[in-house]
């Protein structure tokens, strides 16, 4: 079942970078930007990460955080945070669980073959833990910074 606006959001626990855990509820009180990417360092998915940095401090301000997952390793995504200074929080899914708890691994098409990947797709998550926002096959250009205004419009 589709994961949509005014359900709870799925919880979760998984390694962070820096040696962190994440923990879905452990931001009860903030609006939590939970967005889905493919892999670490892509041309895509770097922009996302370094669009998302750059209103980081925007998203704070607004009282929100914004943390981004894929399958990629912790280790991984320090290397990824490292490279291009990101200051987002990123959650590591090596097995998938929650990826699939979301609804977004697909299955995708590319050069006529078909496989599963991760949907580029994002949830604005109340203070409270329930979705507010969903947005599904995310193209990354102006994405950013329109997740920031609905954040501002909670």
């Amino acid at each position: 079942m589709a994961l949509e606006a005014g359900m709870t959001a799925p919880d979760f626990t998984l390694p962070g970078d820096n040696g962190e855990t994440v923990t879905l509820s452990d931001y009860r009180g903030k609006a939590v930007v939970l967005y889905f990417y493919p892999k670490d360092d892509t041309p895509g998915c770097t922009t996302e990460a370094k669009d998302f940095t750059a209103l980081a401090g925007e998203f704070a301000d607004a009282g929100a955080v914004v943390i981004g997952m894929s399958k990629d390793t912790a280790q991984k995504h320090d290397k990824f945070i490292a490279k291009h200074d990101l200051k987002v929080k990123l959650a590591s899914d090596e097995d998938g669980k929650v990826i699939e708890d979301y609804g977004v691994w697909v299955e995708k098409s590319m050069y006529g073959r078909t496989y599963m990947g991760i949907e580029r797709a994002t949830f604005l998550i109340d203070s409270e833990g329930v979705i507010r926002e969903v947005w599904h096959k995310v193209k990354v250009k102006g994405h950013a910074e329109a997740v920031l205004a609905a954040v501002k419009a909670l």
